[in-house]
């Protein structure tokens, strides 16, 4: 029964409940955008004030990614017991305590800390709204509505960079802080007041009044209300057995390709968005225009995210994805050749930023479908996590190789192989995939 009732809901079109929950999700996800690349956005004028060495940067702008890792790794399978509500609360309070916390920093190691505790926050967040929009959405519009979701980091970011850019130079850039975690705040309220608790993990964890919550649920959906709870269909401690079963066949080769292209893909993509403001700013832009790159490179990952769901309704997902992976390479090593070209660098930034943007969204709308629904939260979370781990290595080494000698247009050369070994994966995983290892 508990299949039947979710079946019907993911049949036919999205109703206004799911469509709110998805609406959400992509509010909080534009939060994130905003409150993961803070740190590129003042990292210039922070290496000022405190004489930092690039390698000093790359370890700040590493830190809230290693939190982010241990986050989609350690907090995202609360949700799991607690709810998938509940933990998106937490993890909000958990944010806007590190942003602010950030804002009154007084060295690099304090700063450290307090994005470490950020990015806790952030990776359970990631994994939870991106479960969410699985839940909630239909079948036909599941690719389009985890892409839309997904699409809210670079729409937070660009606009958290336009504001950035002026609280830099008003206020500051511990302004800037203050303004993520104010954000923040603010979304906890709605979240309390209009992000419902997702169907699946009511029926089939029975948390207090789960019945009631339910049939309001079901109400809201248009459908029949019940008389009582169906009974679970899962057995055992699923994140805990999940774990495991991720690397017992037949999953195993499908979780490492998956895990591959988790961590080349993120190791290109924090890379791009951690350091083109400050490459750019040493190529000769002042530090606010540096930072508009930035934002005309997230701009072009609104429209890459939102097109490559547009076509994964009518083309494969695979191979979307792994030629988006491709071009963007290609455009990276244009961008180290035409270094010193600043007008065309910046163009080459949206062009980057729509393929980047666009590879990592394939990759997130292809993860859900590896996994039974027994499995598929713990595999989301730590294909999210292991990826995590690229992106916190890909920003250091960029740091180290700087402090080395290397170019800026060295650095994008480099960093667009790991997007050809991603896309090698994707396509041997496409060729994994079996009836077995699809959705239940």
């Amino acid at each position: 029964m508990t299949t039947d009732i979710v079946a019907s809901m993911k049949e036919g079109p999205m109703r206004p409940v799911q469509v709110l929950a998805v609406t959400i999700c992509v509010a909080i996800n534009m939060i994130d955008g905003f409150d993961v690349l803070v740190m590129a956005f003042t990292a210039s004028s922070i290496a000022a004030e405190w004489s930092l060495q690039p390698q000093s940067v790359g370890i700040l702008l590493s830190s809230g990614l290693f939190g982010m890792a241990a986050g989609s790794l350690f907090l995202a399978p609360i949700a799991d017991k607690i709810g998938r509500r509940n933990t998106i609360l937490v993890c909000l309070i958990i944010i806007s305590g590190g942003m602010l916390a950030s804002a009154f920093t007084w060295s690099m190691s304090s700063l450290a800390s307090a994005r470490v505790v950020t990015g806790i926050g952030i990776g359970g967040m990631l994994a939870s709204i991106t479960t969410i929009t699985a839940e909630y959405s239909s079948h036909k519009r599941q690719g389009f509505a985890i892409s839309m979701v997904q699409s809210g980091y670079p729409v937070g970011a660009t606009i958290g960079g336009t504001i950035a850019a002026f609280l830099i130079v008003a206020y500051g850039w511990r302004s800037v802080y203050v303004f993520g975690a104010a954000c923040t705040v603010v979304m906890i309220p709605l979240v309390l007041k209009y992000l419902p608790e997702s169907l699946e993990y009511l029926i089939e964890r029975k948390p207090r009044n789960a019945l009631e919550k339910v049939n309001q649920l079901l109400k809201k959906l248009g459908m029949d209300q019940i008389a009582e709870l169906p009974a679970s269909q899962r057995t055992g401690n699923a994140a805990g057995v999940g774990v495991l079963e991720l690397v017992s066949a037949p999953l195993r080769t499908s979780t490492l390709l998956l895990w591959c292209a988790f961590f080349m893909v993120m190791l290109s993509f924090y890379f791009v968005l951690s350091w083109t403001p400050t490459l750019l700013t040493e190529a000769g832009l002042r530090a606010e225009q540096g930072i508009s790159g930035g934002v005309l490179m997230n701009i072009g990952g609104v429209v890459g995210g939102v097109t490559l769901g547009y076509l994964t309704a009518r083309f494969s997902r695979h191979r979307l994805t792994a030629l988006y992976m491709v071009l963007c390479a290609v455009f990276m090593a244009l961008f180290g050749l035409l270094d010193g070209n600043l007008g065309v660098m910046l163009v080459l930034g949206f062009v980057i930023g729509y393929f980047i943007f666009g590879s990592i969204i394939g990759v997130y709308s292809i993860a859900p479908n590896i996994y039974s629904t027994i499995v598929r939260n713990t595999g989301m979370g730590w294909a999210i996590g292991v990826g995590r781990f690229g992106g916190i290595i890909g920003p250091s080494a960029a740091g180290f190789l700087l402090a080395q000698g290397w170019t800026g247009a060295q650095c994008f050369y480099a960093f667009g192989i790991p997007l050809l070994i991603a896309m090698a994966a994707v396509l041997l995983l496409k060729a994994q995939q079996t009836p077995s290892l699809q959705p239940a």
